[in-house]
């Protein structure tokens, strides 16, 4: 059968992009349009301009572009849709659109939520009504992480005691670093995180802000550990991604240029591990953005997903784990101690501790005008 796919935050200008729009609903339309079984049939975004051009990008009749999502719901009926709206949004879109009876899957960008209890009523709301829920963690599809994790699995550094990650922050990049260190961990749950953080330069992307520095060690069910050091000191580790084992390493863009490579017990030397060219970012789709070819592969595990009737790998189940590490995170720097799970803290402490001034954070302008 063909999905009926419809984008919600058309975005503005993809040659363009800014972290207060990335324009991904373009990259999620050209994604499922490049698949076989799906058809882009309209678009919703609350700037008319941009739903507009983005209309005539993907050649939408013009009553198929939206300026009210709800409206597009009732008109069109989607099997898919694709949520590409700023974080704090997020739950208001998902869960009109699993109440909306005629929606199958969500789709939505990374990170899941502006807080803890939003990311959990999203994923309670698709639960209830049946309806599929995924997020774009596009990277999991990347042969240097994939074979990454084949190694693993195959034994190749015996077993897995920690993932290391320089490559990264909490809660931007982070929604897919540590997606990945819980991929490699073999989707555990997470039992406790310890960190901390700084934020002394204002950094906003899509609405939320982001920390300077941070460092977090967390540890799942299994006893498998995953560290993060992001910001300033972010070079403890000689790889991206650092993988330990009993019996060996395994290193992901590593300090030797290598994008690949294995030393197991007894080696000096690392294997170079080919991964056809591919990065972090993701393959280049011919004509097309950089990174596009992981992005189709995530579409296709939504698609293939839906069809099949399966758990997503990309679906809220793993999501929420992700989360509640960054958002514990979080709340360890405000209560300045480890968190255990299950997450009690409903918002995000982080934006709590920006609003209440215990951060060292100064807002942009804010010393001028001191100095006037």
């Amino acid at each position: 059968m063909t999905y009926t796919v419809a984008v919600v935050g058309t975005g503005p200008d993809p040659e363009n992009p800014t972290v207060e729009g990335f324009a991904m609903g373009y990259r999620h339309a050209e994604s499922f349009g490049n698949n076989a079984d799906c058809e882009v049939v309209a678009c919703a975004d609350i700037v008319p301009e941009n739903a507009e051009a983005f209309g005539r990008t993907f050649d939408l009749p013009d009553e198929h572009v939206f300026e009210d999502y709800e409206a597009m719901l009732a008109a069109v009926e989607p099997d898919i849709v694709t949520v590409a709206v700023p974080p704090a949004v997020h739950e208001d879109v998902v869960v009109d659109c699993a109440r909306s009876g005629v929606v199958s899957a969500i789709h939505a960008e990374k990170p899941m939520a502006h807080t803890w209890g939003s990311a959990r009523r999203m994923a309670d709301a698709c639960w209830r009504r049946d309806v599929q829920l995924t997020f774009n963690r596009q990277r999991r599809f990347g042969k240097p992480f994939r074979e990454a994790k084949r190694l693993i699995d195959d034994g190749e550094i015996g077993e897995l005691r920690r993932v290391e990650t320089t490559w990264s922050d909490l809660y931007d990049t982070g929604a897919h670093t540590i997606d990945l260190t819980g991929m490699f961990a073999g989707e555990a749950e997470p039992e406790w995180v310890i960190a901390q953080i700084d934020y002394r330069e204002e950094d906003v992307r899509f609405g939320m802000h982001q920390e300077n520095q941070a460092w977090a060690l967390w540890e799942y069910e299994t006893g498998v550990q995953g560290v993060i050091s992001g910001g300033k000191g972010s070079d403890f580790a000689d790889a991206a991604h650092a993988i330990r084992g009993t019996d060996g390493e395994i290193r992901i863009d590593s300090d030797t240029g290598n994008m690949l490579e294995i030393r197991r017990a007894g080696d000096e030397e690392w294997e170079a591990i080919d991964v056809d060219g591919e990065d972090l970012h993701g393959a280049n789709a011919e004509g097309r953005e950089y990174g596009s070819e992981y992005i189709d592969r995530a579409a296709a595990e939504v698609v293939d997903a839906l069809r099949e009737g399966r758990e997503s790998e990309l679906g809220a189940k793993n999501g929420l784990k992700t989360a509640e590490i960054i958002f514990g995170a979080y709340e360890s720097a405000r209560k300045r101690g480890r968190v255990d799970f299950p997450l009690d803290a409903e918002d995000n402490a982080f934006e709590a501790l920006v609003e209440a001034g215990e951060l060292e954070y100064v807002p942009d302008g804010a010393a001028d005008e001191t100095d006037d």
